[in-house]
């Protein structure tokens, strides 16, 4: 199966860190995010990889080399502009079949073989993982009618959102929503996915999901990893 891996961003919001390191190598425990990634997706049978890079990307191919340390075979597609999150698809050569694509920093227990076995049996085009997400208002709201009368005041209310974990599965037909050098990030290619009458589904997960790119879930992740490391990787990898 083949997956493609989103390494190229520049990861602001982990500056200083970020500055002279990629994101996708920032270490959790003794290896980096990264390797977290392309082992999970080697244990689920995704054993043909391609790393999106661009920003500091001499320093992820001198880390995962051809990828053979992690039983893969990797290759490089390298956008010489920032092309978004979709853009560069359109860049890796041989599409052929179904694949996966993802952000490089991503903490989960996603299994993703099922997803894929969700994405073929609904029959979609396009497949989105998604993750229940609560988001706490510490303020009263206040709902209003047409008018500005009130009808409502909920004090401190708990509203659930599914997000985006980052995580897709394409049919190669979607190449034909990406022009060459176009920047496009996914969220637009899905929205115009919809707006033809495509099939997309949602692929709902219920177990762990935290993306890094931030300080607090970047120390979070830390934590978290250390701590219940056979979560993410079996013992049976011996590392």
């Amino acid at each position: 199966m083949r997956a493609i891996i989103l390494a190229g961003g520049k990861g602001t919001r982990l500056t200083p860190y970020t500055t002279v390191f990629p994101k996708p190598l920032m270490p959790i425990g003794e290896m980096p995010i990264l390797e977290v990634v392309i082992r999970q997706l080697q244990i689920h049978g995704f054993n043909e990889l391609t790393l999106a890079v661009g920003y500091l990307a001499e320093l992820l191919m001198a880390y995962c080399g051809d990828g053979s340390k992690f039983n893969v075979q990797l290759s490089y597609s390298r956008e010489e502009q920032p092309l978004g999150t979709a853009g560069p698809i359109a860049l890796i050569p041989d599409l052929k079949d179904t694949f996966l694509v993802m952000n490089g920093d991503l903490l989960t227990t996603i299994d993703y073989s099922a997803m894929l076995r969700h994405h073929r049996e609904r029959g979609a085009l396009a497949t989105v993982a998604c993750y229940q997400r609560d988001v706490k208002i510490d303020l009263g709201v206040i709902e209003t009618d047409s008018n500005d009368w009130v009808k409502n005041y909920i004090e401190k209310p708990t509203y659930h959102y599914s997000v985006s974990m980052g995580i897709y599965i394409f049919e190669p037909i979607i190449l034909n929503y990406i022009q060459p050098d176009q920047r496009l990030d996914l969220p637009e290619l899905i929205l115009a996915l919809m707006k033809d009458n495509q099939r997309v589904n949602a692929y709902n997960f219920h177990g762990y999901w935290l993306d890094i790119g931030r300080h607090d879930d970047y120390q979070r992740a830390i934590e978290e990893f250390a701590s219940y490391k056979d979560k993410f990787l079996p013992p049976s990898l011996g590392i």
